[in-house]
């Protein structure tokens, strides 16, 4: 069984930077494909990130392309999203995700969830 907490969320300005981390217990996290969710108030969950067992392998959704860098080191088992130049349409909970099949979008696919850490932009 794979444990995720996410944490790094908190209050920033438009224009501001957050990083998020997601570290991972119970398990090795070599196997996994990380993907980062969110969800805004009334709005349906959203894929923003997803990178590869062996961080070789990233992939963003158009809404974050440019502005959200995703990492991992393995060895620490933590996952990284730095998110730069935020915009109050960033501000939702953000889950990290895994699953051992390959990226993808589809929340339903993913085999373990974090709790989630908010994130609020806003002057």
């Amino acid at each position: 069984q794979l444990q995720l907490v996410e944490s790094g969320g908190g209050l920033v300005q438009p224009g501001g930077s957050l990083r998020l981390s997601c570290a991972a217990s119970g398990s090795t996290l070599d196997f996994y494909d990380i993907v980062w969710f969110r969800q805004a108030p009334g709005k349906e969950r959203e894929g923003v990130s997803c990178i590869g067992s062996s961080g070789g392998y990233t992939n963003y959704a158009d809404s974050v392309s440019g502005r959200f860098t995703v990492s991992r080191d393995n060895a620490k088992k933590m996952v990284y999203l730095q998110m730069n130049s935020l915009k109050p349409d960033d501000t939702a909970v953000y889950y990290c995700a895994a699953r051992r099949r390959g990226c993808t979008w589809y929340d339903y696919m993913m085999d373990y969830w974090g709790k989630g850490t908010l994130v609020t932009v806003s002057a």
